[in-house]
């Protein structure tokens, strides 16, 4: 399969589904079809507010299944579906991922080159405040290159 048409393939299959799967609460973040031998894999990351359970991937793969069955998007040819979560190593690009990492560390690469570590605190739509070394800075989504959670194995919580 060509790239140009293995991409369109998979933005029709996410068009396809992100209707379906609104109505279980979850968005659709992201859509790949990788060859495995004769078969493709086709992989679907969700992702919803607080979190998604088993159950939610389970109700997912159930509507995934429903959708390429009443559909000709994977053509002819034996494919397997995975549907997973999102990882905590993918990068924030949308204003959701923000919010939904709400009070986790986060690097941020600027445009012009700077980098800043800081806690997510509240965001909007076009910006996020961070707490840097205990003073919050308000940055535009526009002027970030990159931006990835940090992992983070021995946090006190702050019910502590």
């Amino acid at each position: 399969m060509s790239s140009a048409k293995s991409d369109a393939t998979r933005d029709r299959i996410e068009a396809e589904l992100i209707d379906p799967l609104s109505t279980f609460g979850l968005d659709v973040e992201a859509v790949e079809i990788t060859p495995a031998g004769k078969r493709r894999v086709l992989r679907v990351a969700v992702d919803k507010d607080g979190g998604v359970t088993l159950d939610d991937v389970a109700e997912a793969t159930r509507e995934i299944e429903r959708v390429l069955d009443t559909s000709d998007v994977m053509g002819e040819h034996p494919y397997t579906l995975e549907v997973t979560s999102r990882g905590v190593d993918r990068p924030l690009t949308l204003p959701r991922h923000w919010r939904r990492n709400e009070d986790r560390l986060v690097k941020v690469s600027m445009i012009e080159g700077d980098e800043v570590e800081g806690r997510i605190g509240s965001s909007t739509d076009s910006a996020v405040s961070l707490d840097v070394n205990g003073s919050t800075q308000e940055i535009a989504y526009a002027d970030i290159s990159k931006a990835k959670v940090q992992i983070e194995f021995n946090r006190k919580s702050r019910d502590v």
